[in-house]
């Protein structure tokens, strides 16, 4: 007797799916938020004030102990953004302890799918540069992101009432996305290591991990041991954003130890007071910061779109991104005999591919680290600005397209004929 062949893109469980709902909503808001950052940004550097904004983004503040006489900016990148980084830590351990992704069928699609998203466009990106010639490879790595924040935003604009199972594949996808960005960061983009301090920020970790596991709750206990890690972390040479990450990996994801049924665990407890901060005050504030790049007119933006650097990362961005996403998740499909929902089509797939070439935060990130220029560093800026507009307005197309099949959809899926506050289909083997 045949077994039924298994879902590609199946439907998430109830609970998964109120959760991802939940957090989508924030993250909408920090999108537009973002958003309105960013232009703020690229009015302010284009404006005859030009001079005050570079003059407040480079203001340099903080202690020198440890390397912490910063620049404004610089502490958006390290600072603001290791609390973004420590969400995604959170977020990626909570799915693979309690979530779906528990289960390694679940699992496997959209890490693969991150993969291909991250190895196509890095090889479209070296390809161009490389056949131009130029010493711009240091840059392979930022079209490889995917930014949820403004992907969301993007959602929010067109209307579109996204399936449950695409919800859940592109917010899990752009985690696993941003675990495999700051690995990146750390392997690559780390050109010396001091030893002291990287074992003091490994005592910190040891030290925060031992407090939250005996059940410390106490912000005054935690919030010193993290700073000091953050700090030792950025003090090693190592982009402090990894010490987000991992401090985000050391909390426990259970209940509360003394089993009080309305209390949250300490993850779901931290993801709810912190992911507000991250998604409207930390990333907002960098994309501030890191997206104010002078254009200098029609010859500026030529000179900065005719440039291999940022033609890569246009093309790895709009081309790489789509090709890898999609291109994966077909694969898995043709070797695992796999169904796409008879609800949804390959279209959708190819959306959300598309989707994820909008790689803002992190790409603007990586593309600080990797060039030291101000040409190619402006370059870079305007390369990823673009790159991610022109997969936005593609994505908004194809998206809207489909629309009207995901409202037939999203009716489906809220129908609760028992009255019990579960839908139907979630109740269904």
């Amino acid at each position: 007797m045949n077994q039924p062949r298994q879902p590609l893109l199946p439907r998430p469980s109830w609970a998964e799916n109120t959760r991802v709902a939940d957090v989508l909503r924030k993250e909408t808001v920090g999108g537009a938020l973002l958003l309105v950052a960013s232009v703020a940004a690229l009015v302010w550097a284009n404006s005859p004030a030009a001079g005050s904004y570079e003059s407040l983004r480079d203001l340099r503040i903080g202690p020198e102990a440890l390397h912490l006489h910063l620049s404004l900016g610089t502490w958006a990148a390290d600072g603001l953004l290791a609390i973004f980084f420590f969400v995604v830590g959170l977020e990626l351990k909570r799915e693979f302890v309690v979530g779906d992704l528990r289960d390694p069928r679940r699992a496997a699609l959209p890490i693969l799918a991150a993969v291909g998203g991250m190895v196509a466009p890095a090889l479209v990106y070296v390809a161009v540069v490389a056949s131009a010639g130029r010493d711009g490879l240091a840059g392979w790595a930022i079209p490889t992101a995917t930014d949820i924040a403004f992907a969301l935003a993007v959602l929010a604009v067109v209307g579109t009432h996204l399936p449950a199972a695409l919800r859940t594949f592109l917010l899990t996808l752009a985690v696993v996305d941003d675990l495999l960005a700051v690995t990146v960061i750390a392997v690559f983009y780390t050109d010396h290591v001091q030893v002291w301090p990287l074992l003091g920020a490994a005592a910190g970790l040891v030290v925060f991990t031992g407090a939250v596991r005996r059940g410390v709750r106490a912000w005054w206990v935690l919030l010193p041991v993290a700073v000091v890690t953050w700090a030792l972390m950025h003090a090693s040479g190592i982009h402090a954003t990894v010490a987000g990450v991992l401090l985000g990996f050391a909390i426990p994801v259970a209940r509360a130890a003394d089993g009080s049924p309305g209390r949250p665990g300490l993850a779901e407890h931290l993801e709810h007071r912190l992911r507000p901060i991250s998604a409207g005050v930390a990333v907002p504030v960098f994309a501030f910061f890191a997206a104010g790049v002078a254009v200098g007119g029609g010859d500026g933006l030529r000179d900065s779109l005719t440039d291999p650097v940022a033609l890569g990362i246009v093309g790895g961005l709009v081309v790489g991104k789509a090709v890898g996403i999609f291109g994966t998740t077909w694969l898995v499909a043709r070797f695992t005999r796999a169904d796409l929902d008879e609800n949804l089509r390959w279209l959708d797939v190819l959306a959300l591919a598309v989707l994820g070439g909008i790689g803002f935060t992190v790409s603007l990130l990586i593309g600080e680290l990797a060039f030291d220029s101000e040409t190619l560093a402006a370059h870079v800026k305007v390369g990823v600005l673009t790159g991610s507009l022109t997969a936005a307005i593609l994505a908004a197309v194809l998206l809207r397209a489909r629309n009207r099949a995901y409202r037939r959809i999203a009716k489906i899926e809220s129908e609760d004929s028992d009255e019990d506050g579960v839908p139907d289909v979630y109740q269904q083997r």
